[in-house]
């Protein structure tokens, strides 16, 4: 893969990456809407955090992508 196409990959990346940290935000948000509401559904809320988690291991996911750890 000559350096353009590997610049272009780690662009697209960022890219990806940063729609997924917000989306982790947003549902981070409604999260704590819905507690602060204090009527919320907690089945709602469960499926929440998990999609919240899904987002979390994707973010992670994608960060060892951009830079992986290199053990010196």
């Amino acid at each position: 893969m000559n350096t353009s196409a590997k610049m272009e990959e780690l662009e697209v990346l960022r890219v990806k990456l940063e729609v997924l940290k917000s989306e982790h935000r947003d549902l981070d948000a409604a999260i704590d809407a819905l507690h602060q509401r204090g009527s919320a559904d907690m089945l709602t809320i469960k499926r929440l955090k998990k999609q919240k988690l899904v987002l979390k291991d994707r973010i992670v996911a994608l960060e060892d992508r951009i830079l992986p750890d290199i053990i010196a």
